[in-house]
């Protein structure tokens, strides 16, 4: 793989219904147009400042040179850091695996992954 991998994370119900739709399009791409990723630097963070204690949560392992649509990273003025965003809906074979997380409840946690076959 020439690339690096890409992250996003997500409810297992909504990757399912990719699964029966055939791509997938979280509920904010309709509203700004990209699927929000994140790198393995910032995906620690990206679980606490938006999924904390959320439950049934999955990592979705993404290889940039599968993805059908344009990738490209935006700059977050208020974090000062650039996030990549998949200007499309995600096709699923770009999916290179699976994990699912345990939620954090604490500052202190970190993500405790368990891989799925």
């Amino acid at each position: 793989m020439d690339s690096q991998v890409i992250y996003h994370l997500t409810t297992v119900e909504e990757w399912e219904d990719a699964q029966d739709k055939g791509s997938y399009e979280p509920p904010s791409f309709q509203r700004e147009g990209f699927v929000h990723c994140c790198t393995q630097e910032q995906l620690e963070s990206v679980q606490e400042r938006h999924f904390k204690g959320q439950e049934n949560l999955v990592k979705l392992v993404i290889d940039p040179s599968l993805l059908n649509q344009k990738l490209q990273y935006d700059r977050d003025e208020q974090l000062q850091q650039e996030f990549p965003h998949v200007y499309g809906p995600l096709n699923l074979s770009a999916v290179i695996e699976i994990v699912f997380l345990a939620p954090i409840t604490s500052d202190k946690e970190n993500i405790d992954n368990r891989r799925v076959d």
